[in-house]
């Protein structure tokens, strides 16, 4: 394995599967599955997820809501959807711990770097919710702060497209894929894969990125087996 200990990223929209809103247990299953093929492998595994599928904040504050408290609710959306990958995982039997930037004791442990890193020594799953507890972050933001934390190897951000591409190749059929890219490269063509705080923050701690499509089967295993799937930014 070319990899260690992963901080795996996914955004909360991958969570909608088929569904308009909330969270589709189909994707859940098929994402904690993924998760369990390398936990076999022993690979260490720490998790952001957004909460995009819930509530977004931004987007609450471009049509009028005080954007501090828009934030904060979509940090309790990252929590809502860290319990549901949480029991997920807890069904197939792999043991996880949540926890959290703001203070949720009846559901989750408070966020303390070296428990995190203990939990992960111990083959624990762990995902962390809430973001970075702080409004006007994030969740890219929060998955590379943590991973610089807990000293990860790489970042691996599941989306639903194969990697980082020259334009939405969602909308243009045409879009180029990069192999690899520099983080310096990212910035400048403005490619909207993470924000530039997170992009800025890995940059200087070298941490790299791996962008891949999470929705295609054995993605996640292949990565940390060698094989070139995805994008690395580094």
């Amino acid at each position: 394995m070319i990899y260690k200990r992963i901080l795996l990223k996914l955004s909360g929209e991958a969570l909608l599967g088929e569904r308009q809103y909330g969270i589709d247990p189909v994707r859940i299953n098929q994402y904690a599955k993924e998760i369990e093929s390398i936990i076999k492998l022993g690979i260490e595994v720490a998790i952001v997820i957004g909460g995009g599928n819930i509530f977004r904040g931004v987007s609450a504050a471009s049509n009028g809501m005080d954007r501090v408290q828009g934030d904060y609710m979509g940090m309790l959306a990252t929590v809502i959807n860290g319990l549901a990958l949480q029991s997920a995982l807890e069904e197939i039997k792999i043991q996880t711990r949540l926890q959290t930037a703001i203070k949720i004791e009846a559901v989750a442990e408070a966020y303390i770097k070296r428990k995190a890193v203990r939990h992960l020594e111990k083959g624990r799953v762990v995902i962390f919710g809430g973001g970075t507890g702080n409004p006007f972050f994030t969740t890219d933001s929060a998955a590379v702060l943590r991973a610089i934390e807990i000293n990860a190897d790489v970042i691996l951000k599941g989306t639903r497209v194969d990697g980082i591409f020259d334009s939405d190749p969602e909308q243009n059929i045409n879009a180029t894929m990069f192999d690899n890219i520099s983080f310096d490269t990212v910035l400048d063509k403005n490619l909207k894969i993470m924000d530039s705080t997170a992009f800025t923050l890995s940059k200087e701690n070298n941490l790299p990125i791996v962008v891949f499509n999470m929705n295609k089967k054995g993605n996640l295993k292949n990565i940390l087996s060698g094989k070139k799937i995805g994008t690395k930014v580094n």
